[in-house]
């Protein structure tokens, strides 16, 4: 059974830092495309960052220079590091195994059914 399961995210100060977890099991994240997504509203989310199986990564605008997204030495655990957090950065996060693009269908969207595997969602960074 494949599963990813979210953790750390928490209360933090304005200007702090936060890093959210996402481990795998069931899977070998290295062969996927790990990404980190904020829902907006309804089912819908946004990108936040992804770093891919080749090991090249994305980051949404506004978190460039303030957010990195890294994986452990196994490959089984995907953290999202949040400095200079600022109250637009709240929000609940999933951690996505994406099928690597080339696989994926030409013109394919989020959720990518079929072709990914979702994490239940957890609160990221709560103001104080």
């Amino acid at each position: 059974e494949v599963q990813l399961v979210e953790s750390g995210g928490g209360s933090v100060q304005d200007g702090g830092s936060l890093r959210l977890s996402c481990t795998a099991s069931g899977i070998t994240s290295d062969d996927f495309d790990m990404g980190w997504y904020r829902q907006t509203k309804g089912t819908e989310c946004e990108l936040i960052s992804r770093i891919n199986s080749d090991g090249t990564t994305y980051y949404e605008d506004s978190m460039k220079g303030r957010f990195t997204i890294s994986q452990d030495n196994a490959k089984t655990t995907v953290y999202l590091q949040m400095n200079g957090l600022k109250p637009e950065d709240t929000g609940v996060f999933y951690c996505a195994a994406l099928v690597p693009r080339f696989l994926r269908p030409p013109g394919s969207s989020f959720p990518w059914a079929g072709f990914s595997y979702w994490g239940q969602g957890t609160q990221g960074p709560v103001s104080s």
